[in-house]
């Protein structure tokens, strides 16, 4: 498949090129995104203060903007550095954790969006559904039981995440059981990944890190952030065919998680990449 083939060229160039990716993200998962940044051939730096993010960021390939754990200094830094970054022509990546969680949690998801020119938006079903203006449910800042139970959902969730993006401008990434990637018009869905990654902390903070990585060497935000979340889906599924079923659990497939992305090869994508195009 053409796609994949750009995929791994990709990779290839983020190995080759080791882009700085500057994070604002949160202080459950930060330590998972750095390594996962490192595992995939990125550089991540995790400057938040705001006495620093404009310098840090204008060094910067792309830049990721997490709201898992939020406080109002890091806001103010989020957006200080996200019009940086817009300046100098940077790409952006929105994960809006939680969004519909609290009010003010959905209102500075809105608020980024309002003053930052994002690239990508990758986010859970749910969260994407708040900023649409759809009412949805969730549960803390954890993916809400919202899954498409049927083929006309899962249409809906399509129509939803084209409309989304061409409002934005920018590529949507859905990611859930079906992951949908889509800049407005061209849309991609991807069916890898295994259901206990919900179980696992920091996977779609992850998954936002891996598309900040593909972002900083790609003109192209559409084929980075499909690169990221196949990527993850994949390593999702390597890692867990690799537990072991008696006494491996949830903290090892972290780990595991981290080597297949270290050691992710064009064969690997090639035998075992989802991706359908329609």
């Amino acid at each position: 498949m053409e796609i994949n083939k750009k995929i791994v060229e990709l990779l290839k160039k983020v190995r080759e090129k080791n882009p700085l990716v500057h994070h604002i993200t949160n202080y459950v998962t930060v330590n998972d995104c750095a390594n996962i940044t490192l595992a995939i051939g990125g550089s991540p730096v995790m400057a938040d203060d705001i006495n620093e993010v404009r310098d840090m960021v204008s060094l910067a390939s792309s830049f990721v903007i997490n709201i898992g754990t939020l406080n109002s200094r890091s806001v103010e830094s989020m957006i200080a550095a996200g019009k940086i970054a817009n300046e100098l022509e940077i790409p952006v990546i929105l994960d809006p954790v939680g969004a519909g969680a609290t009010t003010y949690r959905t209102e500075t998801a809105k608020k980024i969006i309002d003053e930052v020119k994002l690239s990508v938006v990758r986010g859970n079903l749910s969260e994407v559904k708040v900023l649409c203006g759809i009412e949805s449910k969730t549960k803390g800042v954890d993916t809400s039981n919202d899954e498409p139970s049927n083929e006309s959902e899962l249409i809906d969730k399509k129509e939803m995440a084209k409309a989304f993006a061409s409002k934005l401008n920018a590529v949507v990434a859905i990611t859930g059981e079906v992951d949908i990637i889509t800049d407005g018009k061209t849309l991609y869905t991807i069916e890898n990944g295994h259901k206990i990654m919900c179980k696992v902390t920091g996977t779609g903070c992850m998954c936002t890190s891996l598309i900040g990585s593909f972002l900083g060497v790609s003109d192209n935000n559409l084929l980075a952030a499909l690169a990221g979340t196949v990527s993850m889906g994949i390593a999702g599924e390597i890692a867990y065919e690799g537990l072991d079923k008696v006494s491996g659990g949830t903290g090892t497939l972290k780990v595991k998680i981290i080597d297949v992305i270290y050691n992710l090869s064009e064969a690997t994508i090639m035998e075992r990449s989802k991706i359908n195009e329609e």
